[in-house]
């Protein structure tokens, strides 16, 4: 690499975490989210004696050694939404290990939007995996790597869900936006989902897809959760329709107002800035599983 590309990476690196910095700052001295309690939204799922709450149960610790992981989930689904959960990594050496917060709903055909941060060897960076299924389709895995380190302190990873986009931030800077692109045949999520959060051994694929291994010495493993507030269209039909979403389009939900139809320039660009600066993966590029590019990486390029 030149020096003069080594200068650009540089000077965008500082901006991103600057901004990252910012935002941060921000969330932490205007918002009141962090004092909702755990149990007012949220239930553990499994891995009970693997759960520590904290903080007057507005901090949840997640464990994973060889006997277990652990995780938990909403009390409700949700029909679209601006979710945010605060997440700080587990430490030092975390190869082959997933810490996930995603949205899912349930059946065969599912949709998904999922946030998988693949651990790494201390002193080497996490990757930050996205994808979105609809209608049980997935496959459309990118991968960015964080420009700071998520094991260090908290960070808000938010999920933007309307009927126009989703889009998918880290401190307030988009890094993926996934269209809706039904009037050409794409699959966008529409059913009622679930939050979900874990902590798992992902040995087999996560880390040098699956070559580097967890090493068990470092182990339990720690992640530490805060935010549980939830900005969502609640479904509380006793009959879970979840085909039957139309109440959460409407515009009473500030998530569904034209401002969030699209990026504004300002995130178009810091956008463009990840993608070209710390994006090591993306199925629209993957000619070996895509011979003809899917139909939503063309409209969407």
């Amino acid at each position: 690499m030149n020096t003069t590309n080594t200068g650009k990476m540089q000077y965008h690196f500082s901006i991103l975490a600057l901004l990252s910095i910012f935002f941060f700052f921000i969330r932490v001295g205007f918002a009141d989210d962090n004092t909702v309690k755990f149990d007012e939204n949220y239930v553990i799922t499994w891995g009970n004696d693997h759960v520590l709450s904290l903080n007057q149960d507005t901090e949840i610790q997640l464990s994973m050694d060889k006997s277990s992981g652990a995780g938990f989930g909403s009390k409700l689904s949700y029909g679209t939404g601006f979710f945010t959960m605060r997440m700080k990594l587990p430490d030092k050496d975390s190869a082959g290990v997933v810490t996930a917060y995603y949205l899912t709903s349930k059946g065969k055909k599912h949709d998904e939007l999922d946030f998988e941060f693949l651990g790494n060897r201390e002193g080497k960076p996490i990757s930050l995996q996205t994808n979105v299924f609809a209608g049980g389709v997935g496959n459309r895995e990118q991968r960015v790597i964080l420009w700071f380190d998520p094991s260090a302190d908290f960070h808000n990873y938010r999920i933007l869900w309307n009927q126009h986009q989703i889009v998918f931030y880290v401190d307030d800077i988009p890094i993926r936006v996934f269209k809706n692109n039904t009037n050409i045949g794409v699959g966008y999520p529409s059913q009622a989902m679930k939050i979900e959060v874990s902590l798992w051994d992902g040995d087999s694929w996560a880390t040098d897809g699956g070559q580097t291994k967890i090493n068990w010495s470092m182990a339990p493993f720690k992640a530490h959760f805060q935010g549980f507030d939830i900005s969502g269209c609640p479904k509380t039909d006793s009959n879970n329709n979840n085909n039957n979403n139309e109440d959460c389009f409407l515009p009473k939900h500030w998530w569904n107002s034209e401002k969030y139809w699209t990026l504004d320039s300002k995130q178009k660009t810091d956008l463009k800035n990840v993608r070209k600066i710390y994006m090591n993966y993306d199925y629209c590029s993957d000619r070996n599983r895509y011979p003809v590019s899917p139909p939503e990486c063309l409209i969407n390029s």
